[in-house]
């Protein structure tokens, strides 16, 4: 096998042909002759630097529970979101918590509260560093 054939198999634009290597036998005429076959093969894992092209950060305002499937639908989308639930009732607000903890938890991302009834959750190519206490502590 060529140079170029190894540096295209190593980086994965060609596969590997099949390579078979045979042992001598022991020395002992009445020892079976042992074959040995090895099969390597290269899968083709090729992933872009450039996955995802921009980052974006929706906003959203839901106004009831309803329209937590569309915020969930971005989280799927791997899109960071910002909601601001302080046009809901408390309780709606609660129930909309939940349901984003868990459509969170289900895409290994995470949520994070950044202020009094808005939180902002991201897929799991996002992550979210430091708190935010002073406006934690000021608020409860």
């Amino acid at each position: 096998m060529g140079m170029m054939n190894k540096i295209f198999n190593f980086l994965g634009l060609q596969e590997e042909e099949e390579v078979v290597d045979r042992e001598a036998p022991y020395g002992a005429a009445d020892e079976p002759e042992r074959e040995q076959q090895e099969f390597r093969r290269v899968k083709n894992n090729v992933v872009s630097l450039h996955a995802q092209k921009s980052s974006k950060l929706v906003l959203c305002e839901p106004r009831n529970y309803e329209e937590t499937q569309d915020i969930a639908d971005h989280l799927r989308a791997r899109k960071a979101i910002l909601v601001n639930l302080q046009r809901v009732r408390p309780e709606q607000a609660m129930r909309i918590v939940d349901f984003l903890s868990g459509t969170v938890y289900a895409l290994n991302g995470a949520i994070s509260k950044v202020g009094p009834n808005i939180f902002v959750c991201t897929p799991d190519s996002v992550e979210i560093q430091g708190v935010i206490t002073d406006m934690m502590n000021d608020n409860t």
